[in-house]
C-alpha cells in the first residue's frame, strides 16, 4: 500500500526490491517459526477478520463515545480507502506464512464475544496438544520423601522473636 514506508527504513535498494522483499520476509518468518518449533515453542497466529461494515460501525462508536475517542484518527479514514489492497496483502501474508507447525487461524471478529471464545478454544486446544503433566514419582522417591517428612515433623520450630 505504502512503498514509501519501505523506502524510509534505510535498507539498501537490493534489500527493498519490491518484487522480492515480501517473499524474503515471509521466508524469514517461516524459518524463524520452524526454528522455534524445533526447539519446543508452539506458535499460535490469529487474524481477527473484521468486515468492512463492522469496521465502519466501530469507527462511528469511537466518534460517538467519548471514552473511545482516543481510538480514532483521521488516518483510519484514509487507510480505509485501501481496504481491498489490505485484504489482498493479508491474504498473501497468511498464505505464505501459514505452515503445519505455525498455522494461521482466521477468526471472524464482527461479534467480539464469539471471536474471544474461538480464540480461547484455539489456545486451549494448543495447550492440550502439548500433553503436559507433572512428572511421575517413583516408589523409591516416595519412601525418601516420607523419611524426610518424619525428620521435618520432629524438628523444633525456631522461636519467634519480637522483631518480626
Amino acid at each position: 500500500m505504502h512503498p514509501e514506508i519501505l523506502r524510509s527504513q534505510g535498507l539498501s535498494e537490493e534489500l527493498r526490491n519490491e518484487k522480492t522483499v515480501w517473499e524474503e520476509r515471509y521466508r524469514s518468518i517461516v524459518d524463524l517459526e520452524s526454528h522455534l518449533y524445533r526447539n519446543g515453542t508452539r506458535t499460535i497466529k490469529v487474524f481477527l477478520h473484521l468486515s468492512r461494515e463492522e469496521q465502519r460501525k466501530r469507527f462511528l462508536d469511537r466518534i460517538d463515545e467519548p471514552d473511545k475517542n482516543w481510538k480514532f484518527t483521521l488516518a483510519d479514514i484514509h487507510e480505509r480507502k485501501y481496504w481491498k489492497l489490505y485484504m489482498k496483502a493479508y491474504g498473501a501474508c497468511l498464505n505464505a506464512t501459514s505452515t503445519h507447525h505455525a498455522p494461521w487461524y482466521v477468526v471472524p471478529a464482527d461479534d467480539k464475544e464469539s471471536a474471544q471464545l474461538i480464540v480461547s478454544q484455539i489456545v486451549l486446544d494448543t495447550l492440550n496438544e502439548l500433553k503436559m503433566a507433572y512428572p511421575k514419582t517413583t516408589a523409591k522417591r516416595r519412601r525418601d520423601l516420607k523419611s524426610i517428612r518424619k525428620l521435618l515433623a520432629n524438628m523444633v520450630a525456631p522461636l519467634k522473636s519480637g522483631l518480626a
